[in-house]
């Protein structure tokens, strides 16, 4: 067996007390593939003095500087989250020599380059598959193992909390304000669940498996972004009385006409689309490439020991290249650059709720609203009067999104509309 290899873990939370929790258990098997013992030697907490679980003979220490200063110390396993200090940690390990693991989606959608850059220069790996699906390998896959492949769409499920809530809202009817509070109540959601429903935390996650599925830099400005707050127990139902689903995606696809489209949203998804039976708390990625045709990655996509699952991944990784002393330095692989499609050109069915004027005459009105902006209608349903309003549902057909916005402020200004109570897209069958 060779030397000893040491971590430097910065941050000691759900995942990091998951990764000391797993390191020590799988101590055994994890020596016997890499061919050295591999252990954490020192953390870095805010209170060296809290007694936590796991942490049992680890050397606590509240300086960043004993860390990155340590010559022992081999890989540094970041997993404080967040841009600051996290970015500032992660460059200096890499000038230390240090390689680096993590499982931060912000600095990885939001400051990537200087990060691959500082990698590069100094021959140092930069790891990240817990980034994306907790436990779900997706990284590795799409920066190794699909290479042969020209992939021209991901889509996934990769946020639980608002998947468990959608869940729960299929299952239940249950309203928006019932299931978040449910959420929080289980550790699903945050006091503060912005950056979950309101699709921030999956927009960073799209932001990476488009850098990686395209070869070029996508970050998080370039991700069309919507949640889930405005969904209703009356969507539900008539997603579920339509044949669909509804769930938050995030959508990436490389359209050789319009450029590279990176959105999350929710969607009406077809009951027998491979994700629609993706429930819960789980994450799924659908990956199509020219090569291996369709692909799916599910699996639980966050919590302790899924997401300290991945970052060992990476670890044994990393600790492999030093004991054979080899350096493979695939870093970063957005070698390309290409346009982004703006949301106006960006193409979908539509799924649109109203209430109108419950009298005749009110549907060829409507029908001919949208005709005028080029919208051709699937189907029109009524099934109820709503405060004295007829409720109209439209599936439309294919169409861009600026001919909906177009026909959205038509439908406003006329005097039959009382109200546009939801627009919501319809994706189709994988075909």
């Amino acid at each position: 067996m060779g030397k000893t290899i040491r971590i430097g873990l910065l941050g000691f939370g759900t995942v990091g007390s998951g990764v000391a929790r797993v390191l020590r258990e799988n101590a055994h098997e994890i020596e016997k593939k890499v061919g050295a013992p591999v252990e954490i030697k020192s953390v870095l907490v805010r209170d060296t003095k809290k007694k936590r679980q796991y942490m049992e003979g680890l050397h606590a220490t509240d300086s960043i500087d004993e860390i990155i200063n340590d010559k022992e110390i081999d890989i540094v396993v970041e997993l404080m989250g967040g841009m600051s200090p996290a970015h500032d940690y992660m460059i200096c390990a890499l000038k230390a020599g240090k390689h680096v693991v993590t499982a931060n989606k912000d600095v990885l959608a939001e400051s990537a380059r200087d990060i691959f850059d500082t990698a590069k220069e100094h021959h140092v790996e930069f790891m990240f598959e817990a980034s994306v699906g907790g436990g779900i390998p997706i990284i590795t896959p799409l920066k190794e193992c699909l290479t042969a492949n020209r992939i021209s769409e991901v889509v996934g499920i990769v946020n639980g909390t608002t998947n468990y809530m959608l869940t729960k809202m299929t299952e239940c009817g249950a309203s928006y304000d019932a299931v978040l509070k449910e959420a929080q109540e289980k550790g699903y959601a945050e006091a503060n669940p912005s950056a979950d429903v309101e699709g921030l935390d999956a927009a960073r996650k799209a932001a990476i498996l488009a850098s990686l599925a395209f070869n070029t830099r996508v970050s998080l400005e370039n991700v069309a972004v919507e949640g889930i707050t405005h969904i209703t127990p009356e969507d539900i139902d008539y997603a579920t009385q339509l044949g669909y689903v509804i769930k938050l995606l995030a959508i990436a696809r490389d359209t050789p006409e319009n450029g590279v489209d990176v959105r999350v949203h929710p969607a009406f998804l077809p009951k027998e689309h491979p994700l629609a039976s993706v429930n819960g708390v789980y994450n799924a990625i659908y990956v199509k490439g020219n090569a291996i045709g369709e692909a799916m990655f599910y699996g639980q996509g966050a919590g302790s020991l899924p997401t300290a699952s991945a970052v060992i991944a990476d670890i044994v990784s990393v600790s492999r290249d030093i004991e054979r002393g080899i350096f493979r330095g695939i870093g970063c692989t957005c070698f390309e650059t290409k346009k982004f499609c703006p949301v106006a050109k960006t193409e979908s069915d539509y799924y649109i709720r109203l209430l109108v004027a419950d009298e005749p005459g009110v549907l060829g009105k409507i029908a001919t609203t949208f005709g005028d902006q080029g919208v051709s209608l699937k189907s029109v349903i009524q099934t109820r009067v709503v405060d004295d309003n007829a409720e109209i549902v439209v599936i439309t057909h294919h169409v861009k999104h600026e001919r909906i916005d177009k026909a959205e402020r038509a439908l406003t200004d006329l005097p039959v509309v009382t109200k546009i109570s939801n627009v919501i897209r319809v994706e189709r069958t994988v075909v």
